[in-house]
């Protein structure tokens, strides 16, 4: 507008630039130096500070990477080419809360799909190796009906992001799966990634955590370990990062299968842990039978 304007509210994610209304001393200068001005959303934020730590080892606060990310907006809305661009970077004031905040939104490449497979054996790993061999990062399924299953899956794609993406979902589409991009849906990325699931009144349920070595392939190969008659009725993995992987899996295994259970733990070779009598998982994931459905 070329005036000072007072905004109504501020975010404070960038804190260090979180002002109102501009100073007067500032507005001078940008007013006769300034060519056009670019904003940048919180996810961009995150990921230019990602991008500043692995070209130079760098963590700085959301504030000092503005640049960075206004930079990057730039090239990708104008396709700028052979030109020289700078950024000025400036503070460092990282706390480790937020900084955990920048490692779950700094991905840019982290793509997340809502998909509908059959309630049938086998329909995890066909979905699995629709996607293989990129990079699975959370996958996350409860049993909700005899005769479909929705899953949230998240993952890396290669090469060129946008196009090996919608590959992926004309891919799933073609061999019957059905899903809906939650990339950038904020209600997924924020919430209910952390709540898919819930109750559930699965007859004969019981529920284990695995560890398994966190390698390329690792959780395809678990997946394929898990070759069993029982129905898998619950499932969570996320990758965290550790040097192990963590996944929870519930399964409909009669009393009458204990030996049988025992065999399967003795050949799978992964650390597990049952966590059927955890209070956790009666108060949260299990439905209470006696209680008469609303």
């Amino acid at each position: 507008k070329g005036e000072v304007v007072t905004l109504d509210r501020v975010g404070l994610f960038a804190d260090g630039a979180a002002v109102r209304t501009i100073g007067e001393e500032t507005f001078r200068v940008c007013h006769e130096l300034v060519d056009d001005m670019i904003t940048v959303d919180t996810d961009q934020i995150c990921n230019a500070i990602k991008l500043s730590y692995n070209d130079a080892r760098v963590v700085l606060e959301p504030a000092g990477a503005l640049g960075i990310a206004g930079m990057r907006k730039y090239v990708e809305t104008t396709g700028a080419q052979g030109e020289t661009l700078v950024a000025i970077t400036s503070g460092a004031n990282m706390d480790f809360d937020r900084l955990r905040f920048v490692s779950e939104r700094a991905d840019g490449s982290e793509r997340t799909l809502a998909v509908t497979i059959p309630e049938s054996p086998g329909s995890f790993r066909a979905l699995y190796s629709l996607i293989w061999p990129r990079n699975v990062t959370e996958f996350s399924y409860r049993f909700d009906t005899a005769s479909e299953a929705h899953v949230m899956i998240s993952f890396q794609p290669v090469m060129n992001i946008a196009n090996d993406f919608e590959g992926i979902m004309s891919n799933l589409e073609e061999n019957g799966f059905s899903c809906v991009d939650l990339s950038k849906n904020e209600l997924a990325k924020v919430h209910v990634r952390h709540m898919a699931g819930g109750r559930s009144n699965v007859e004969d349920e019981r529920l284990f955590r695995f560890d398994f070595p966190e390698s390329p392939g690792a959780l395809q190969r678990f997946l394929l370990s898990l070759d069993v008659d029982w129905n898998v009725s619950l499932f969570h993995y996320r990758n965290h990062g550790d040097d192990f992987g963590r996944v929870l899996v519930g399964m409909q295994v009669p009393d009458t299968s204990d030996d049988e259970l025992k065999r399967f733990f003795d050949t799978l070779g992964y650390r597990c842990v049952e966590e059927t009598g955890n209070p956790v998982y009666d108060i949260f994931l299990r439905q209470d039978r006696n209680r008469p459905k609303q």
